[in-house]
């Protein structure tokens, strides 16, 4: 989400620069969407700085790294302005080269910046690394190696905390999915997406446990359809193959 939030940010400027280039009505136009994009970053940005001051708060002491964290974004600003008073001088003559190899270089900084923090948190991109891992040779990755889940295309296999409504429609199925069910958790399937459905008693370790059903069953529903597309693929074709 942060690296999005840079890539945003870094876009909006360019539309904003290159705004006025454009005929009448279209910089208006352009002007907006940067600011619907600069709205989107400062949503990203508050929540990732959010998640990120608990990862670092180790002795809940957030409203301290709150501080620091802000003190230490004052000094940067402040040190940036100084560097560019001096570098304004000698790009003026290739604004645009310079616009994109620092732009080049913000996102390759926080790209960088990004990889480099391991989250000790389960999310879903890493809870399937982790446990594709375990099941593959029985090895219990470490923090720094769950950390590696794609920066993009980020797809989330299995919609966790949805409401017993979304799923069950009638009462009969209510009582069927209840039927030897000790857990205080519920695993159901809606439109090819996994679905868990988790009670008011649940702990984390529930959580955890019904997380990692229901990745399990994704794959499964996967390497199904999968199988289905490759079989419809080979009775399409004109040759015949037996087994």
């Amino acid at each position: 989400m942060a690296l999005l939030a840079d890539i945003l940010n870094d876009v909006a400027m360019f539309m904003e620069i290159a705004a006025p280039h454009f005929p009448p009505f279209f910089p208006l136009l352009i002007v907006c969407i940067a600011g619907i994009f600069k709205s989107i970053v400062g949503v990203a940005g508050g929540a990732t700085r959010a998640a990120l001051t608990v990862h670092q708060a180790r002795r809940n002491n957030m409203a301290d790294i709150s501080a620091k964290d802000g003190s230490q974004e004052t000094l940067v600003n402040l040190a940036g302005l100084l560097v560019s008073l001096a570098l304004i001088p000698l790009v003026t003559d290739n604004p645009l080269l310079t616009f994109f190899l620092f732009t080049v270089l913000h996102l390759f900084a926080n790209y960088k910046a990004v990889r480099s923090v391991v989250m000790e948190m389960l999310n879903e991109a890493r809870l399937s690394i982790v446990l594709h891992q375990y099941l593959l040779d029985g090895q219990l990755l470490s923090p720094v190696q769950a950390n590696q889940e794609p920066m993009f295309l980020r797809t989330v296999p299995i919609n966790l905390g949805v409401k017993l409504g979304d799923i069950v429609q009638e009462p009969g199925d209510l009582q069927l999915a209840l039927k030897n069910n000790n857990k205080p958790y519920l695993i159901g399937i809606k439109n090819g997406t996994v679905c868990v459905i988790l009670g008011s008693d649940a702990s984390v370790y529930d959580e955890i446990m019904a997380a990692c059903q229901a990745l399990c069953l994704r794959a499964v529903l996967h390497d199904v359809s999968s199988l289905s597309e490759a079989l419809k693929q080979l009775s399409s074709t004109k040759d015949v193959l037996y087994w």
